[in-house]
């Protein structure tokens, strides 16, 4: 199973977007714009290989610190 597809809701405007996920390349951290708000959304993929799980994070990546 390297590639699936997830569908996950826009952190900035809630809109349900589909992606497709390649695992092939191990680890990765990227991003991708929304296609409804075009703001970016910030995705990890991290490879659980003791779990044989694939782990997701997606977030806004707008914090700011001050």
């Amino acid at each position: 199973m390297n590639t699936f597809n997830k569908t996950i809701s826009c952190p900035h405007c809630g809109h349900k977007v589909n992606f497709e996920f390649d695992a092939s390349n191990g680890d990765q951290n990227y991003y991708e714009d929304c296609p409804d708000c075009c703001n970016a959304i910030h995705m990890g993929m991290h490879l659980n290989d003791a779990l044989q799980k694939v782990e997701l994070t997606i977030d806004a990546d707008d914090e700011q610190f001050y």
